[in-house]
């Protein structure tokens, strides 16, 4: 129970800001917070517990927002189901680009979703119309206002809706991330990322194991995607599907702990928080600051802190938790524990 009290505080805590929080421009920067937790968590699935490395993560949030946004303005579907619809289409995405890129050693995988986003960021600046459907081209899609809106159709007045939405995606993706760490998928990954031709000799479908963490991984980010732009009512390219939004989920994941459950949330908390303190007081005068300050942290991490780990390590040693025993750290605590498991499971 002991070390499960700093998350139900932090739930506790959580369920009450709007309240003490007045300023709708505070309660917005809260809400990007947690949906920058949401995508990293989203990405660490493949790219922490699976250790395969993704870089055009952003493209899967690209066909969430723009499926769910389309099928809104020409169908008149809810954004809630063109949002289930646009995961779908995102997983099944994720597992083509897996495929043939699962199948090879190296970055090819890597390669492969760098690829795949820039020619998808730029068809959706170049292409302003495929026959009937209008993508708007460089200027993007406008969510259109519905006269008294409401839960149904994803828009509202307040901020507040939209914060309880995201927090209650984020402590989904947590859950499905705390059931992936402790289940046989979880120990199948973190063979596959610490040795995958032992994996292999374990009689572990490693390709197959890859595909699934691929998917679930695109799954959420498509999610993630028509929630951005139901919060901001504009899908445009260079926002949504470009390479520094997928640059950013890898370095929050990074700087809170790779391969672990709350790695990427504490990540996020930390450097987005400093990073919109840093736009706000210091943007006119430093323009690109944030930046800088995303890439000292992240050589800080890789300097002082062990391989694979991130500040959530220290932090949990500081509340006297002990290290967190995570995809990333199962072989580090206990080498032969977790290797004699992971045979278990696979036989």
């Amino acid at each position: 129970m002991k070390k499960y009290l700093p998350v139900i505080v932090l739930a506790s805590v959580a369920l009450f800001v709007p309240a003490v929080i007045e300023s709708p421009f505070v309660l917005h920067s809260v809400v990007m917070i947690l949906l920058y937790a949401y995508l990293s968590t989203s990405w660490n699935i493949v790219g922490g517990f699976a250790g395969q490395l993704s870089l055009g993560h952003s493209s899967f949030m690209a066909i969430g927002g723009y499926t769910s946004t389309l099928l809104a303005l020409h169908f008149g579907l809810s954004p809630w189901i063109g949002m289930i619809v646009g995961a779908f289409a995102a997983a099944f995405m994720a597992v083509m680009i897996g495929i043939p890129s699962f199948r090879l050693k190296g970055a090819y995988y890597s390669l492969a979703t760098i690829a795949f986003a820039e020619a998808l960021s730029m068809l959706l600046q170049t292409v302003k119309e495929i026959g009937p459907v209008d993508l708007g081209g460089a200027e993007g899609l406008r969510v259109p206002m519905i006269p008294d809106a409401g839960l149904w159709d994803f828009q509202f007045l307040s901020k507040v809706p939209y914060y309880y939405i995201i927090l209650a995606f984020l402590a989904i993706v947590l859950l499905v991330c705390w059931y992936i760490d402790r289940s046989k998928l979880g120990y199948y990954l973190t063979a596959i990322k610490e040795d995958e031709d032992a994996a292999k000799a374990l009689g572990i479908n490693t390709a197959r194991t890859k595909l699934v963490a691929a998917g679930v991984s695109a799954f959420f980010t498509a999610i993630g995607g028509t929630f951005f732009v139901q919060l901001i009512r504009y899908a445009e390219p260079a926002n949504i599907a470009g390479i520094d939004l997928s640059v950013q989920m890898v370095f929050l994941a990074v700087v809170g702990g790779l391969g672990t459950v709350f790695g990427p949330l504490v990540g996020s908390i930390v450097l987005t928080t400093l990073a919109t303190i840093t736009q706000l007081y210091l943007g006119s005068s430093s323009s690109g600051l944030h930046l800088i300050i995303y890439g000292l942290a992240v050589v800080s991490v890789i300097l002082f802190m062990p391989p694979g780990q991130g500040i959530i390590h220290p932090i949990l040693r500081l509340l006297g938790l002990g290290p967190q025993t995570s995809a990333a750290t199962k072989e580090t605590v206990a080498p032969s524990q977790s290797s004699t498991k992971v045979a278990g499971v696979a036989e």
